[in-house]
């Protein structure tokens, strides 16, 4: 089995997991294939090492939140690499792993005592295909206390049309991240849906819709001379002017995670409980 490691590097603690992950793995006999900062991070420049959009191995370890679980994910999903997390953020929705449950984790991965778990993703396009989003898609203004108008359509049927802060198309990954925090639904990745959640609304009749992940959702920018953002899993950001559309539709390319348990309500029942303070 070949590993490839990666962790977020500027934060102390993950990098200095990552040394002792990376050691625990040699000495069970797993190679292993370093992100190129974090061998920098570690001074292991002998070490095997490439950049992550080039990482072909059976499966990938990454050390942080979720800001770096979808990082990540979002170099190797085009080879279908599994992935699994280590949490060293706050809630950690998309990781597996607890650090001090780290090396008896991986020592059941080494083992085969794993799944792999496939998520969907969003297919996003405004004038030419943008990045994939695991978890969300958010429409924002590009100035504080101004509002957006904008139409929303679902297969070619006017939905809504509304002022709002800002508008959030999520998937059921992303259904526990900022779409939660906005009034959405809580999903279970395996429902095949994806989330309209406008960001409080000057509206009392607009509220979050769950829709077919077989559908096709269009956003247009109404108001003239307005423009907005839409960002992508926080990673990626595309400026949106006045009557542009953006379209989501279900990607063909899913994200792959390695699961060791089938737990998803206990896990949202006690990363709810900690409220994102660790």
């Amino acid at each position: 089995m070949i590993m490839g490691l990666v962790a977020r590097s500027d934060v102390k603690e993950a990098v200095e997991l990552a040394g002792k992950v990376a050691d625990f793995l040699v000495e069970k006999g797993v190679e292993i294939v370093l992100e190129v900062q974090l061998a920098r991070e570690l001074g292991r420049h002998e070490a095997r090492q490439c950049e992550l959009e080039d990482m072909d191995v059976d499966l990938v370890v990454a050390i942080g939140g979720d800001g770096t679980i979808l990082r990540t994910q979002s170099f190797i999903s085009h080879r279908k690499t599994p992935l699994i997390g280590i949490n060293m953020g706050t809630v950690g929705f998309l990781t597996e792993i607890d650090p001090e449950n780290a090396f008896s984790a991986l020592e059941q991965i080494i083992a085969g005592n794993y799944f792999v778990e496939r998520r969907n993703q969003l297919l996003v396009w405004h004038n030419h295909d943008l990045p994939r989003a695991l978890n969300e898609v958010v429409l924002m203004t590009r100035k504080p206390a101004k509002m957006l108008h904008i139409q929303i359509s679902v297969d070619d049927e006017i939905v809504e049309e509304l002022r709002a802060d800002g508008l959030i198309i999520a998937t059921p990954s992303g259904s526990t991240a900022y779409s939660m925090s906005a009034g959405g639904p809580i999903i279970d990745p395996k429902v095949k849906a994806f989330i309209i959640v406008p960001i409080c609304p000057f509206k009392l009749g607009a509220r979050a819709t769950v829709v077919s992940d077989e559908s096709v959702i269009k956003v247009k920018l109404l108001r003239e001379g307005k423009k907005a953002i839409a960002v992508i899993d926080g990673q990626f950001e595309e400026e949106i002017n006045y009557m542009d559309e953006i379209v989501f539709r279900k990607s063909e390319n899913c994200a792959y995670f390695v699961r060791l348990t089938k737990d998803f309500y206990r896990k949202v029942r006690e990363k709810l409980t900690k409220g994102g303070i660790s």
